[in-house]
């Protein structure tokens, strides 16, 4: 059974940083692109970062220049570093793990982060 698990959210002030981590079991992380989504109350799940089997990454706008996704096959293990938090990147973080060729998608449970002012 495969399972991905978060970790790293918490409570922090505007203007810190946390580290995310998410960490699969029951596959190897290798064959999947890599994605953090983050849904805020009220608002619909929106994609965060991504990074391709191949390393490739991408970043929705609001984010860029402060948070860095990368990915460690070896461990199964991709992270969300975080950086220059605002209020308004106050949500709930979810990891996916996808792979089209072979129809395969996969979320983790999430974890909340809360940015005060």
């Amino acid at each position: 059974q495969v399972q991905l698990v978060e970790s790293g959210g918490g409570l922090v002030q505007a203007g810190g940083s946390l580290r995310l981590s998410c960490t699969a079991s029951g596959t190897t992380f290798s064959i999947y692109n890599l994605a953090w989504y983050r849904q805020a109350p009220g608002k619909q799940r929106e994609l965060v970062a991504a990074i391709t089997i191949g390393g490739r990454t991408d970043y929705v706008d609001s984010v860029k220049g402060r948070f860095t996704i990368s990915r460690d096959n070896a461990k199964n293990t991709v992270y969300l570093q975080m950086n220059s938090l605002n209020p308004e990147d106050t949500a709930v973080y979810y990891c996916n793990a996808e792979n089209l060729l072979i129809h395969l998608n996969f979320w983790g449970k999430g974890t909340l982060v809360t940015v005060s002012s």
